[in-house]
């Protein structure tokens, strides 16, 4: 069976989860995204393709009573990076199963004909793919056929871009207002920290975060001043590899840690059972289990970088979320990273009620705890 063919199937399946055409979709607005870019885009969108599945986490924040209503095809790899996160969606709509998938563009799978049999009046992608995009002529390809490409980002530039990136898919959407709403709940539990930390005097509590720890073998991927990097920043920290990685995402290696000695060390992590069954990742997440991931925590405490390190012994070792560096609600890590850095000054903050109260406001699903985990002392 040709791809055309099974990509009609699946969406044929994934019927139900669309609303029905509007007399005025034809009706078309410019909308400009992240890079600049200004395309026309249907007035009434119905039909959208997501150019990674984790951007249903603004997706479902902005249309909350049918998040997957208007996706007619989305990239694989929610299930993949968010197991538990995708799970708690599928309760509530096991249809998402049926939608089709694609690759990603920066790694060459991403279907274009596929995409095309699909109608879309919209494809969302991220800015890391805009420059695989080009070189695949995919945005020519598309424009060919009335369907335009939006780029927003949540990862390489966040503070810079999250919040313009909020405001692009809700005017995509028609969700204007409540996407200022988001934006402005984004922004003021961000303040809650920056405003705290003003005057703050004196050296500040040094940083180690490492990427996707045990998600391999490998030590230790980190990152520069960006993402996770930046939120430490923001939550008073200084992060060991802002000088040592000029961009976004490095890696540092294990001698730059110990001779670092940073007095603060946070893993990312996921339920990454899909992506790396065998690996020694910490499965942080909605309803984790915080015995299991404090202990593949002190495990990973065990390897070389950190072995001989102090901070095994003074409890300020920790395991948050990965998907906070690629989702809306990286509001929620900055207060997090504020209270493991500053424990005093934040001893009143209150992260998992933060979360909670935003589950609460703007999404469909329930809040399960279980982002975060902090590892015993080691003896």
């Amino acid at each position: 069976m040709s791809i055309r063919r099974r990509a009609l199937i699946a969406a044929s399946l994934a019927a139900p989860l669309l609303r029905p055409l509007s007399a005025g979709a034809a009706e078309t607005r410019p909308v400009t995204d992240i890079t600049g870019r200004t395309v026309q885009v249907k007035r009434e969108v119905r039909r959208v393709i997501l150019g990674e599945g984790r951007q249903i986490y603004l997706l479902a924040a902005l249309d909350r009573e049918a998040p997957f209503g208007r996706v007619v095809g989305w990239r694989d790899d929610f299930r993949k990076a968010d197991f538990d996160g995708y799970t708690a969606y599928q309760r509530r709509w096991p249809e998402i199963d049926q939608l089709p998938t694609f690759g990603g563009v920066k790694d060459g799978t991403f279907d274009v004909e596929q995409a095309i049999s699909l109608r879309p009046d919209v494809i969302i992608m991220n800015l890391e793919s805009k420059v695989a995009t080009e070189e695949g002529g995919l945005i020519a390809k598309l424009a060919a056929v009335n369907v335009p490409v939006l780029f927003i980002d949540f990862r390489e530039r966040p503070f810079e871009n999250a919040e313009r990136s909020i405001h692009i898919m809700g005017e995509v959407m028609g969700r204007e207002e409540r996407a200022e709403e988001l934006a402005a709940f984004r922004r003021q539990e961000v303040d809650r920290v920056t405003a705290r930390l003003t005057g703050l005097g004196g050296p500040r509590p040094k940083v180690m975060i490492e990427r996707a720890a045990g998600y391999d073998e490998s030590c230790c991927m980190s990152f520069g001043d960006e993402n996770f990097g930046r939120m430490v920043k923001v939550a008073g920290g200084d992060n060991i590899a802002e000088k040592l990685i000029p961009g976004t995402f490095g890696i540092i290696n294990p001698e730059q840690v110990i001779a670092a000695n940073p007095d603060v060390v946070i893993a990312t992590g996921s339920n990454w059972k899909l992506y790396a069954p065998g690996g020694a990742w910490v499965g942080v997440g909605p309803g984790a289990d915080p015995k299991v991931a404090a202990e593949r925590l002190r495990a990973l405490m065990r390897r070389p970088a950190y072995s001989s390190l102090p901070v095994r012994q003074t409890g300020r070792v920790h395991a948050i979320w990965h998907q906070f560096y690629d989702s809306p609600y990286q509001f929620v890590a900055v207060q997090v990273l504020a209270k493991w850095i500053h424990p005093e000054l934040f001893a009143d903050l209150d992260p998992d009620a933060t979360f909670r109260r935003f589950h609460e406001r703007f999404l469909p699903v329930a809040y399960q705890p279980g982002y975060w985990v902090t590892a015993t002392r080691s003896a």
